[in-house]
């Protein structure tokens, strides 16, 4: 069990800003394959295709925020599995598109 009196210095304020760091990179990936997504035909497919990209984006978006915030407190609690594989899904997912709109 850890110490109590464990004194963390900088290291949460530096994942806090590597969180944000990650979000502005995955918003710019989001909106880059949303606008080629859209840039083609405007068929159904890709309109749900971007409709995905938008959602995939939001939840990584709302997971990130979480955990900055719980960043921000003396003492943060570790983060739960399921934000960690929601997170992973979401990075995950984002990639395959940005193949996907690529090839």
């Amino acid at each position: 069990m850890p110490d109590p009196e464990r004194d963390a210095g900088l290291q949460p304020e530096r994942t806090r800003l590597a969180w944000r760091r990650t979000t502005l990179a995955s918003s710019v990936v989001a909106v880059l394959a949303l606008r080629q997504a859209l840039r083609g035909s405007g068929s159904s497919a890709e309109v749900a295709g971007a409709a995905v990209i938008v959602l995939v984006w939001l939840v990584f978006l709302g997971v990130a925020h979480r955990r900055i915030r719980a960043l921000a407190v003396r003492r943060p609690r570790e983060m739960a599995p399921r934000s960690a594989l929601a997170v992973v899904v979401c990075t995950v997912a984002l990639a395959v598109f940005a193949m996907a709109v690529v090839l």
